[in-house]
């Protein structure tokens, strides 16, 4: 090659336009963020527990549990309430209890399935 010949640099043409790269980004900045505040479980994974515990605030009901698929639990305390309505003192004490049982299992239920999925995800 002499100095007069001149050097050719040719690139193949993109798929892919800034736009799209900048929306990708975007998306799984959303996604990340996403995954942070739902705790890697998903939207309802991590409302789930507070939809129970607020079900169960509604009193004499055991709607929390109703809502856990507890349905033996909830129709008990509805039966041991009758009595415990007598008493000003026990009464509230079971009402609380069933606020705290109600987010407690429906943490545990959550926890559980995405450590399956988790398993799941590993042994494939």
């Amino acid at each position: 090659m002499g100095e007069d010949d001149d050097l050719v640099v040719t690139l193949a043409a993109s798929d892919s336009t800034p736009s799209k790269g900048r929306l990708r980004n975007t998306l799984g900045a959303i996604r990340i963020i996403w995954t942070e505040l739902t705790a890697g479980v998903g939207a309802w994974g991590s409302l789930k527990p507070l939809i129970a515990g607020a079900l169960a605030v509604i009193p004499f009901f055991f709607l929390g549990q109703h809502f856990n698929r507890q349905h033996q639990k909830g129709f008990d305390w509805t039966l041991l309430q009758l009595p415990l309505v007598l008493t000003v003192l026990l009464w509230p004490v079971l009402w609380a209890w069933s606020i705290f049982d109600a987010y407690r299992v429906a943490m545990i239920a959550v926890s559980e399935s995405e450590n399956k999925r988790r398993i799941r995800e590993w042994v494939n």
